[in-house]
């Protein structure tokens, strides 16, 4: 009998997948427990339809990601932050504020979680963050960490002599 997964069934199928299953399986167990239902040619023209109007939504969803992307790679937040001896910040930048600069600076939310900073920046300097989009989409937004009691023009002079530093990817 040839039946459409309602519902994720372990050792048969997905949702929206069409099996071909023993009479017994079908009536016994899968249809009474509202797991399946039988595959009508009325179902089934349903079911492509509900296949292709997932897909356009995927394909919606993966330009909306690349558009985003695209965008986040052009960013460049600025943070000032008081700094003690050799350059080290009395707190840090951690993603919770790249996430709030990103919101108010750029107008994007995107969820702290997804910021992939494994360690907070904690010292002066220009710091190049990936983003986790989506599993193929990683920009990186590039965070700089300038001295907020050193007028614009040096801490501009100051930040180019400091080296670029890269934070480590979990990968």
């Amino acid at each position: 009998m040839k039946v459409i997964l309602l519902q994720d069934v372990d050792n048969l199928g997905k949702v929206g997948d069409v099996k071909e299953v023993a009479n017994g399986y079908a009536r016994n167990y899968l249809l009474p427990k509202r797991l399946a239902a039988a595959a009508t040619p009325a179902l089934l023209a349903n079911q492509k339809q509900r296949i292709a109007a997932e897909q356009r939504r995927r394909e919606k969803e993966a330009e909306e990601n690349r558009q985003l992307a695209e965008r986040l790679g052009a960013v460049t937040l600025t943070f000032k932050a008081r700094v003690g001896r050799q350059g080290r910040l009395y707190g840090s930048i951690t993603s919770q504020d790249i996430a709030a600069g990103l919101r108010e600076m750029e107008d994007i939310t995107i969820d702290r979680r997804l910021i992939e900073l494994p360690n907070p920046i904690r010292e002066l300097g220009t710091f190049s963050v990936p983003i986790r989009i989506a599993s193929q989409l990683q920009p990186k937004i590039t965070v700089r960490v300038i001295d907020e009691a050193a007028p614009e023009e040096s801490g501009e002079a100051a930040e180019s002599s400091l080296p670029v530093e890269e934070t480590a990817t979990a990968e």
